[in-house]
């Protein structure tokens, strides 16, 4: 008898769903499913429906778990493996031991990660991200970022390192998090769609109003082009600071990138990195599986390093 082929699991844990794929030891993926999150219902509900998808998925592939690895929303300790903040979009989720409590359920070590850390992980591992030293940002409902540098993720003393999403000087306008001017408030998916509201007085989808800019309507096609250079300012200021020459952006509003790039590249244009050398901005390749690639590169990681 052939033996079993092993695995590693990767889990996208989210407020509406919680996907999971299984890969070999070159990334291919053999396995992937999705099933609702019960964010309501507390931390174990959570884990136990994380848990029992691997599980079906490995019990259906017939291949041998020998780790999993975890992109959870919120504010992530790694090395412990538990959630210490996180949005009320989750009940009983802060404090929650999601490492350990994965790893009691599915008899593997587990690597937990914020999912943000995770897509750039992924990216780096088997998607854009080839250069040392990168930044990748996640822009969904909000802003999101992450950084290597030298090869490493960063996470700074207090879990914070490559989190753009919240640095000021964009705008006049109101986060989400209470402050003022910060890229989330022109950059994301929700402020596309407030920015679109307040100028044309009707409320659309962000994907609709990326339609309406396709057909050249001007409040959309503005919406976009202040998207698209904000995004632009973010990746220059932080190259100048850190003098790296490549990006990743990845998360829910790429799939507008052509209406984005045109600013995108106008700003980098004239606001070039002062170092002289070309800063390569560009989308991510991975998809609606990045989070949960990178967790489960995360995962191979931590177990060739044991």
């Amino acid at each position: 008898m052939a033996p079993e082929q092993n695995a590693i699991a990767g889990i996208d844990i989210g407020g509406t769903k919680i996907a999971a794929l299984l890969v070999d030891d070159g990334g291919a993926v053999l396995a992937r499913g999705v099933v609702p999150a019960p964010a309501s219902d507390g931390g174990p509900a959570m884990a136990d429906a994380a848990a029992g998808l691997v599980a079906s998925l490995v019990a259906s592939s017939g291949v041998r778990l020998v780790a999993a690895g975890v992109g959870a929303a919120g504010v992530i300790d790694a090395e412990r493996g538990h959630v210490t903040a996180a949005s009320d979009t989750f009940t009983g989720w802060a404090g929650f031991a999601l490492g350990p409590e994965l790893e009691r359920r599915l008899g593997v070590p587990v690597r937990v990660e914020n999912d943000v850390n995770a897509f750039l992980l992924g990216e780096v591992a088997w998607g854009e991200a080839s250069a040392p030293d990168v930044l990748g940002i996640m822009l969904g409902t909000g802003v999101g970022g992450a950084v290597v540098l030298d090869g490493r993720l960063r996470y700074g003393p207090h879990g914070a390192a490559g989190e753009i999403g919240h640095t000021p000087g964009y705008s006049d306008l109101v986060c989400t998090c209470g402050q003022v001017g910060h890229l989330e408030t022109l950059a994301s998916g929700r402020s596309i769609e407030l920015r679109y509201a307040e100028a044309a007085g009707v409320a659309r989808s962000a994907a609709a109003i990326a339609d309406l800019a396709r057909t050249g309507d001007p409040t959309a096609l503005a919406v976009f082009d202040k998207a698209g250079r904000a995004l632009a300012m973010a990746c220059v200021a932080t190259a100048g600071v850190l003098d790296l020459t490549r990006v990743v952006v990845g998360g829910g509003v790429t799939h507008a990138w052509d209406l984005l790039l045109p600013s995108l590249e106008a700003t980098l244009r004239s606001d070039a990195p002062v170092s002289g050398v070309p800063l390569d901005v560009v989308r991510a390749r991975l998809g609606g599986d990045g989070v949960a690639l990178g967790a489960a590169a995360a995962a191979q990681r931590r177990l060739n390093a044991a």
